[in-house]
Formats: structure tokens, C-alpha cells, sequence
């Protein structure tokens, strides 16, 4: 089979699959009948980092400064496919407003290299460590991150989101970033998408699937899933039957797949932990100055049940002005 022969068997897979993709005029490529219910793809430049969901043998036009984007595009694949369902259908996507993160100081794609880049590789190198299976003791759902703090306002959903968006830019790991904050969610308002379905949404209706609100991004690799719906049993939800066979499939379904949750804050809530005792690793973010070693302390005790726990200065600063720092709580 020659090349040409194989981009349009590949075509023709591609649109079997759903996606409605431009084929350029080529000898001897026949292309397969397009689904009905298939979108037009717009062509678009891709900016930095941000690969497009679906591999295809079509290469976007792009900027010479985003030439290093092409690579990650193969790696795409496995996104699509854990976005479609039992019935076949996909998660709806969605666009970060990736401009406005990082006028607000978020990690985006575009900032490789930026200190804030540096500092979250330094951070996630040990939690990717233990997902992986490498650390001394054998954890259960080492995968399973949950970012809390010991009281509201010193950065925990800053911190998650980007830790998610710093696992995204990973060769062979893909992530989806959960607000399980669920009593104030913000994850989706400060990413510039209108609230939607999600966690509390799955776990009171058997009848709505995980795939069936997720969200896909614009970000190569980079699913969430929103809050959902506010519930007053929000804490006996998080601790029924059907969270615990969520996170088995969070944990298992996936092997390539790292999933951070944004919880609440630990102390004036109980949401927490509940969540803590099943998850494998725990952040704990606490912000430089503000935080008290009482808090600190109460804060710890309440996770004690993970085995893990990583925590981070926030808002720590040093030369070069604010910085996260991190060490180890046993």
C-alpha cells in the first residue's frame, strides 16, 4: 500500500468515525461517504501547545512559532477516543479563553518555558511519580489528585488549574480537571465557559454517563468536568456508592490519564473529607503569611486517611517576586 493509498484508508476511518474531514485533491484517493450527522471542521491556525482532538493525515496551517504543536498532534488520539460513550456520541467541546488566563497569570501552552512553567514541573515530578507506581509504598488510585487548602481564598483552584494545564503539556499523559468544589465552583467562570452539567449531575440521574458531560478543550489532552448541578446532599453524594464507582472508573479506565479534583476547602467544609479518604494523592496549598500553623495543623488532621500528601507554598516570595514552593508532609 503506498502513501497514498494509506491517507486515504486513514480518511476514510476518520469519517466512519464521525469527523468531517477536507480532502485535498489527490490521485487515486477515494474518499468514504461523510456521516450525516457530521460537522464541517473549520481550518484554523493552531496556536502553541494547543493540538487539534482528532489525528488526521490533513496538517493545519500554523505559525512558524508553533511549528512545535505538530508534534503532539498523534498523541490527540487516545482524547478522542475516551470522549465517546456507550451510545457513540462525543462530549461536547469547548474553547478555554486561553488570551484571558494568561492575562490573570494562569499556565497556558504558549508559556513552555515561562518560571511559572518551571516551578509546576518541579511540583508535578513527584505526584506523576506516584501515579506511575514508582514510589516506595504501593497506593491505591495513585492517579486520583484532590488540591485542597485548609480555608477558602489561598489559591487552591489557581493551583489545579494549573497543575492540569501543566500535565497536559506531558508527551504520553493526558488529564481531566474536576471541580469538585462543589459548593462554590469556579472552574468553569474562570475559563471563560458557561456553567454545564457535571459531578453532582452523575451521581444523582444512573441514566447520565461521565462522557456524557465531560468537556473537551481547546488544550491538547486537557478534559474537565464541571460541578454540575448544586445539591444539598452534596457531601452524601460525594460519599454514596456511586462516587466510589466513579473513581474506579477515574482510576482504572484510563492508564495514561492523571485526574486532578478542585475540592473545597478542608476546615469549613466536610465535602473534602470525604473525598480525601478515597483519592491516592492530596495538595495541600497553603498561602505564605496568611495561613496559621493552627489551620495548617487541623488541615492535616483531616486528610490524614491519604497517603499522600503534597504540600505547596503559595504566594511565596523570594527574588523574583511571587513563587510556589513545595515539600513533603508526612
Amino acid at each position: 500500500m503506498n502513501t497514498i493509498e494509506q491517507a486515504a484508508k486513514r480518511l476514510a476511518e476518520l469519517k466512519r468515525a464521525g469527523f468531517d474531514i477536507p480532502v485535498p485533491d489527490m490521485p487515486g484517493a477515494t474518499a468514504a461517504p461523510a456521516p450525516i450527522a457530521s460537522q464541517p471542521v473549520a481550518q484554523t491556525e493552531v496556536p502553541a501547545g494547543v493540538a487539534a482532538h482528532a489525528e488526521t493525515s490533513v496538517v493545519p496551517v500554523m505559525r512558524p512559532a508553533a511549528r512545535a504543536a505538530s508534534a503532539v498532534v498523534p498523541a490527540a488520539r487516545s482524547a478522542v477516543v475516551e470522549t465517546l460513550n456507550s451510545s457513540g456520541r462525543r462530549s461536547r467541546e469547548v474553547a478555554l479563553d486561553l488570551a484571558r488566563l494568561e492575562r490573570e497569570g494562569y499556565l497556558v501552552p504558549a508559556q513552555a518555558r515561562s518560571q511559572l512553567a518551571e516551578q509546576m514541573r518541579i511540583i508535578k515530578r513527584p505526584l506523576l511519580a506516584n501515579a506511575r507506581g514508582e514510589s516506595a509504598q504501593a497506593l491505591s488510585r495513585p492517579n486520583l489528585i484532590q488540591v485542597v487548602s485548609a480555608m477558602p481564598g489561598e489559591g487552591k483552584t489557581f493551583f489545579a488549574i494549573n497543575l492540569a494545564m501543566s500535565i497536559a503539556m506531558e508527551v504520553d499523559l493526558s488529564v481531566l480537571l474536576v471541580d469538585a468544589d462543589v459548593l462554590r465552583p469556579s472552574v468553569l467562570a474562570r475559563c471563560g465557559i458557561e456553567p454545564a452539567r457535571g459531578l453532582m449531575d452523575v451521581l444523582q440521574s444512573p441514566s447520565i454517563e461521565l462522557h456524557d458531560v465531560m468537556l473537551r478543550t481547546n488544550v491538547a489532552k486537557l478534559s474537565i468536568l464541571p460541578a454540575g448541578t448544586a445539591n444539598a446532599q452534596s457531601t452524601e453524594l460525594l460519599a454514596s456508592g456511586a462516587m466510589e464507582s466513579l473513581l474506579d472508573e477515574l482510576a482504572s479506565k484510563f492508564s495514561d490519564r492523571i485526574v486532578v479534583f478542585d475540592a473545597p476547602p478542608l476546615i469549613p467544609t466536610t465535602e473534602s473529607r470525604v473525598l480525601a479518604s478515597r483519592v491516592g494523592q492530596v495538595v495541600m496549598v497553603v498561602e505564605a503569611g496568611k495561613t496559621t500553623h493552627a489551620q495548617v495543623s487541623q488541615a492535616y488532621a483531616a486528610v490524614e486517611q491519604c497517603p499522600v500528601v503534597l504540600s505547596v507554598l503559595n504566594r511565596a516570595r523570594g527574588k523574583s517576586g511571587e513563587a510556589y514552593g513545595y515539600y513533603y508532609a508526612t
